[in-house]
Formats: C-alpha cells, structure tokens, sequence
C-alpha cells in the first residue's frame, strides 16, 4: 500500500471578479480563492461582503482597482509560492467583442486588449490551469488578431491551449439560455491524458431526452417561486401608468409587447426587437441575464405573470445565485453584476471537472516523488 498526500483545496485568483458567480463556484467546487481583482465599486463591496465572509472565503484579498495598475509579478510574489498557484479565472470586460456591435464598432476598443492583461497574471503566477469566460462575439473575425496575439502568449509561456468552445449554461442545469465561450490552458508540465474539454452537457432539449438519456432543461419557474421576505435585492423597477396598463394586457407566460397593443414611434413600419418588453415564460429556460436585466426595455424582462419587470433577487436566482448573497449598490448596479457574473452552477460544473484532473495529477506527482515543491495546503492521508 502507497501512502499518498491529498490535495484538500485547490488555489485559485479571480480576475476581473465582479460580483463574485465565478468565485462562488469555485468555493463550492471545493477550492479556496487567494485573491480577486474588480475595478467596480460596488461589486467588489459584493464580492467581500458575501464571499470573504466565514462560511465561504474569509481570507480572500480583494483589489479594487484597475487591473492594469496592478503588478501581476508583484501580486504573484506577496501571494504564491512559485508554482502554487492551481486555478486562475476572470471574465475580463466583454463589451468590445459583444455580437450587439454592429459593422466593425468594437474592432479597435481598448478593452478588447484587457485579455491580454489576463495573461500576464498567467505568465507571473504560473497556474497548472487558467480558465477565461467572454462572450461568443470574441471569435468574430474581426477581432482575430486578440484571440491570435493571446495563444501566441500562451504557447511561448509553456502552456497547452485547447480551442475556444462556445457553451450553453443551459446544457449544464442552469435554468437559463446563456452561451458563453470558454478558453481553458493547461501548464505543459500537467499530464491531461484521457481528458477530454469540454464535459459533456447533462442536460437537453426536452424532445431529445429519449435519444440522448440526459435530464431536460430547466425551466426558470422556481425562480418566481417562495420568495424571501424583506429582501433588499427583492425589488424592480418603477413603471409608469401606460407602461403598467400594457403589461398587464399582454398575455401571461411569455406574451410579447405587441400583443399587448402598445405600438412606439420607433416600432412603425417594421416589428422592432420582438424580445423587448416581452414577458418571461416561467415553462422554459429564461432568456440570457443581461446587465439591464431587471428593465424590461432592454429584453424579455416583464414577470410572468405581474405587470413589472423582474426583481434583482428574481434574475440573481436565474444566475443560480443562493438567496443569501446580497447586491451592493441599489437595483441598477445589481442588475449589472447579476447580468456580468458567470451562473454559479455552471461555473461550478466546469471548475470540478477541472479540479479532478488537477487532483489527479497532484496525487500522480505524490506518488512517484516528482512534485516540484510541496504545498501549503494538504489534506488528510488517504490509501491509493
């Protein structure tokens, strides 16, 4: 019998945090997040707030500042051991890549370049693993010189890249339809044999379930169901009479604005956005939380059934957000960091299936004697 030592949390750095949804998964995926870095001021009051806190991360560091004032050698220097960092996360800002530009807007937007500050905390804290989140607009064409210039910087700092994928929050038990592309590197050294990215989708259209054995997508109705009392993220935005009259004579369960009659300058002579003003169906997966979520201007955002746009809480429980975590800030910044976070069970489903391949390499190195340098977090003796 070989003794082994068994990694009990895997140490993680969340880049461009906001309100916390990446890190949140990853406390529940079992692994400590070191620090986090989020220029808005109310989400990083979010992200301290409800994941320093005991029950969840109370040692994490947050910064709350731009993340190109910030020295990713010095950080990796006063927080990590050299190679002990395991995971790195961020979403860094999509607006520049968002499909909603339209023609060649976005091309040339400053912000595009901040994945390339990502990577430079990749070069300096040297994780096993970094794994990026943005928006399905990055792999236009149009900004393929980003997306080239970042695996260009990855293959020279000795990491095995895999290509981007495009996935549905949906397929992965989240009651919402939300594709986000996914970019996952692993360090050379890490042994990914038999690994195979991304997972496979647990759930599916309903009409396939039969061909495919796997659970049917949610439907976003709990959402809208028992909600907590005297909630202070449980509210939405004030209508004015027209608008509430129009509410309530479109159709419950998923009703748009035009059948509810209300017709506005800029909707004649075509149909408009048919989305807008339109009421959410409880039987479905909801549509994608935007940062405007809780106008209903901005998309299909009415409640079901009542005639008002949705809560904070409402949309926050649609990102898979426990109804303990609360948004700093009043409803316009919830809205923002509920529409910006990764949904908390799919980044969960994606860190595990990460963590497990670290793990297993950990115990690998354990093994036979070849781990670079031991680390500060080791768990309980186990037999392998």
């Amino acid at each position: 019998m070989v003794r082994i030592l068994n990694k009990s949390k895997l140490k993680v750095v969340d880049l461009f945090a906001g309100a916390g949804g990446f890190s949140l998964a990853a406390v529940q995926a079992g692994c400590e997040i070191v620090f986090a870095v989020e220029l808005d001021k109310n989400a990083a009051t979010t992200y301290r707030n409800n994941i320093g806190v005991k029950h969840r991360c109370e040692n994490v560091v947050v910064y709350n500042q731009d993340i190109t004032s910030l020295s990713a050698t010095g950080l990796a220097k006063k927080h990590f051991s050299e190679f002990d960092c395991d995971l790195l996360l961020g979403g860094p800002p999509c607006q520049g890549f968002s499909t909603h530009r339209i023609n060649n807007a976005g091309v040339d937007d400053p912000r595009n370049g901040l994945i390339h500050d990502y990577f430079a905390f990749v070069r300096s804290l040297k994780p096993k693993a970094f794994l990026m989140e943005n928006v399905p607009g990055m792999l236009w064409p149009r900004h393929k010189s980003y997306l080239e210039e970042f695996y260009t910087q990855a293959h020279d700092s000795g990491y095995v890249v895999h290509q981007p994928h495009k996935l549905d929050a949906r397929d992965y038990g989240v009651p919402q339809r939300r594709q986000r592309v996914f970019i996952l590197g692993f360090r050379e050294d890490i042994a990914t044999d038999g690994f195979q990215w991304p997972p496979a989708p647990t759930h599916c259209d309903p009409e396939t379930v039969a061909t495919t054995g796997l659970v049917p997508w949610l439907s976003c109705k709990t959402a809208f169901e028992d909600m907590p009392e005297d909630d202070i993220n449980g509210v939405h935005m004030n209508h004015g009479t027209e608008l509430i009259a129009a509410f309530k004579r479109t159709p419950v369960n998923g009703g748009s604005r035009k059948d509810s009659g209300r017709v506005l300058d800029c909707h004649v002579g075509h149909d408009g956005h048919h989305d807008v003003y339109g009421r959410i169906d409880p039987t479905k997966p909801a549509p994608t939380m935007t940062t405007a979520c809780i106008n209903p201007s901005k998309g299909r955002f009415v409640h079901p059934v009542l005639p008002h746009g949705i809560t904070a809480r409402q949309a926050a429980r649609i990102q898979t957000f426990p109804d303990d975590f609360v948004f700093a800030g009043g409803l316009m910044a919830a809205g923002k960091q509920i529409g910006n976070a990764v949904p908390v069970v799919f980044g969960q489903h994606l860190i595990q299936y990460i963590k497990t391949l670290l793990v297993r390499n950990f115990a690998e190195e354990q093994r036979v004697g070849v781990l670079r340098k031991p680390t500060a977090e080791i768990g309980e003796l186990v037999d392998a």
